[in-house]
Order: structure tokens, then C-alpha cells, then sequence
């Protein structure tokens, strides 16, 4: 393992996941979920678990990100009427 790497991945990681906490609109948070499941697939393939990392690519960063983003579309927004 690149020590280096985990770094830097880590701190995308955490990145990720506060941005997804802090921003205001629906879609764009389930976009940076999405970019933290990629994050945290890239994760798992660099720790040498490449089994859980192609789970998470594919369910996480794939299917949850489309079904997240498939509902958002869905809904519709209230007006300040």
C-alpha cells in the first residue's frame, strides 16, 4: 500500500462526505454521494479488496446513485407563492 495514496484518498473521502452533509439542493447531494462511493470504491481496490471495491462501484456509485437521482426527478419543488 502507497501510505501517500490512502492519504489523499482519505482526505477526498471526507471531502465528499461533508460536502454532501452541508449543500442545500437534493441533487447535488446525491451526486456527491455518488462521488463518495467512487471515493470509497478507489479506497477499497487500493487496500487490495477488490471484490468489495467492484461491489461498491457498482451498487453504491451505480445503482443507489441512479435510484437517488430517479426519485429526486419525481418530486417537485414547493414555490415561495
Amino acid at each position: 500500500m502507497i501510505w501517500q495514496l490512502d492519504i489523499i484518498l482519505l482526505i477526498l473521502v471526507t471531502a465528499c462526505a461533508i460536502a454532501a452533509i452541508t449543500v442545500r439542493d437534493l441533487l447535488s447531494s446525491a451526486i456527491l454521494l455518488g462521488a463518495y462511493s467512487f471515493m470509497m470504491c478507489l479506497l477499497w481496490a487500493e487496500m487490495g479488496a477488490v471484490d468489495v471495491a467492484f461491489t461498491e462501484a457498482a451498487v453504491g456509485a451505480g445503482i443507489s446513485t441512479a435510484f437517488f437521482i430517479a426519485a429526486i426527478h419525481q418530486t417537485t419543488r414547493r414555490t415561495k407563492d
